[in-house]
């Protein structure tokens, strides 16, 4: 069998792949197979033989299983997507990560009104060069020959072409190439960011439904979300007295907020005020409200030992798919308590890790309306089963750390979703339920990109602690988790998130044994 390398992770391993990679080549030394990277000196695109007993040398060589999709640079250019993909909305954020894990989150804007496809799409940076404010609702405005985006915050114009604005600041952009693909349908490349080889596209996704060309309906807010009772919602979704000022200051009203729509609604009203720039401070002075130990549960919902919840079966019948999806509705707020707890007390946090979980914290919202309203469409309702707050005990362990926090929650918790995931929506299918399905592909594909979340900024944090992620990663889940972290594991979707084996395999938590398993 001959290959080809390709870079998989900064830990150097192979994989069985279709198509050559011309900046990388491959090695045996001491009896393993490493994949190194062009500056080391070998001949570009070396090729290997693999004995027949190829699997046993290394660990981590996969014979003749297909490597995971995930688009990989050549050259200084990256494959984004088919351009029939971008013609859904008129703004995409997508999110690179280089060999050594560098993160690059970056906008593509596509202005309709321009014929050629190659010269109506543009790249900048995400975050404004000021203050690092998001960019993804920035207005578009036609400045004399050129055309700007405007940033929400504090009205900076950036050309978006050259990213020069007039205030002497300058965005980073990067050139868009749309090129003939095998089967003559136009494909879609960028240039990769200077800082970084070998870059890797792992998340692509709309901006938001604001953007949807033409306009999606119905939109998300307009489902029928029945909670625990039929009584309408009393509360405004703007308190009429203490009203929030700041990001922090509407994450702690989100979290003391009980009733499950309200919260959603919420969530939309703060997140769309902080991407528009109507929310300009995150607030993470010293009058920062205190997050809550537990956040409250609505009086209607019955809360159970998580140890007397019974199995939810196999999808075959409609109560257990009903159940399944109540389970899955009853969705934590991670999101809103790392911004909330650990904002004020890591003032050197960017404004991108503020993004970044308001994201994930919209998304929360998003699929727990869905899952309600499939729940509604099933002839049930969120609030017909007892739910268990287990998991919060987790969040609780990990108050006092960031570090922990990103570890158990998003890289343990999270990550063994992306595991189970494939399977339950696997029983669906099997049972014929193919508008679950639906709800569950996309809730899956969201949590890819949380995963991914918890990989960066806890990378970000072992650099500022000046530590490797892998052993600062297993130190913390033997310090914060009890038991097994649990296989079999989804690794193709781990590595899309960032987490290679290495993170995770033979790891067992040595605090409060059994706690944390499911």
């Amino acid at each position: 069998m001959t290959v080809k390398a390709m870079l998989m992770d900064p830990t150097l391993i192979v994989c069985v792949i279709q198509a050559p990679f011309d900046d990388m080549a491959v090695t045996e030394e001491s009896k393993h197979w490493k994949v190194l990277p062009k500056h080391s000196g070998l001949a570009s695109g070396s090729e290997w033989t693999l004995p027949p007993n190829a699997s046993q040398l290394h660990p981590h060589v996969n014979i003749g299983v297909e490597s995971p999709k995930i688009a990989m640079s050549t050259g200084n250019f990256i494959h984004l997507a088919p351009l029939a993909r971008l013609s859904t909305h008129t703004r995409f954020l997508f999110t690179l990560r280089s060999d050594i894990g560098v993160y690059h989150s970056l906008l593509l804007f596509r202005l309709s009104n321009i014929g050629d496809a190659s010269q109506s799409l543009y790249v900048m940076e995400s975050a404004c060069p000021h203050l690092g404010a998001d960019l993804s609702h920035a207005e578009i405005e036609e400045c004399g020959m050129d055309i700007v985006a405007v940033c929400p915050w504090h009205r900076y114009d950036f050309n978006l072409k050259s990213g020069v604005s007039e205030t002497g600041l300058k965005a980073c952009t990067y050139a868009v190439d749309v090129r003939e693909g095998k089967d003559t349908s136009d494909e879609v490349w960028v240039e990769t960011p200077e800082n970084g080889e070998n870059w890797e596209l792992v998340e692509l996704r709309p901006v938001s439904e604001d953007f949807a060309d033409p306009p999606s309906l119905p939109k998300l807010e307009d489902l029928t979300i029945s909670a625990v009772d039929e009584n309408p919602i009393q509360e405004p979704v703007i308190p009429l007295e203490n009203k929030p000022n700041t990001l922090i200051e509407w994450a702690v009203l989100i979290l003391n907020t009980a009733d499950p729509d309200l919260k959603v609604q919420r969530t939309r009203h703060a997140v769309n005020l902080f991407r528009t720039g109507n929310l300009k401070s995150v607030g993470r002075g010293a009058s920062a409200p205190t997050p809550p130990d537990v956040p409250p549960r609505h009086t209607g919902l019955k809360t159970v030992d998580p140890r007397k919840v019974g199995k939810r079966g196999k999808a075959g019948s409609l109560k257990n798919r009903v159940a399944m999806l109540h389970a899955l509705a009853n969705i934590e707020q991670w999101a809103w308590d790392i911004i909330a707890r650990f904002g004020p007390s890591n003032p050197d946090l960017p404004l991108q890790f503020f993004s970044d979980f308001t994201k994930v914290a919209l998304d929360e919202s998003k699929h727990f309306s869905l899952l309600s309203a499939r729940l509604v469409s099933l002839s049930s309702f969120y609030g017909s089963h007892p739910i268990h707050a287990a998991l919060w005990e987790s969040a609780t362990a990990t108050s006092d750390s960031l570090a922990a926090r990103l570890a158990i929650i998003h890289l343990v918790h999270e990550a063994r979703g992306l595991d189970v995931n494939p399977n339950t929506i696997a029983k669906f299918r099997a049972a014929g339920d193919t508008e679950s399905v639906e709800v569950l592909e996309v809730i899956h594909l969201d949590e890819i990109t949380h995963v991914t979340a918890g990989h960066r900024w806890f990378t970000w944090v072992c650099e500022k602690e000046g530590c490797q992620p892998v052993p600062r990663f297993r130190e913390q889940v033997r310090l914060h988790f009890g038991g097994n972290v649990k296989g079999p594991f989804n690794e193709g979707d781990r590595r899309k998130a960032g987490l290679t084996p290495e993170f995770y395999e033979d790891l067992r938590g040595e605090a409060w044994d059994g706690r944390g398993e499911e």
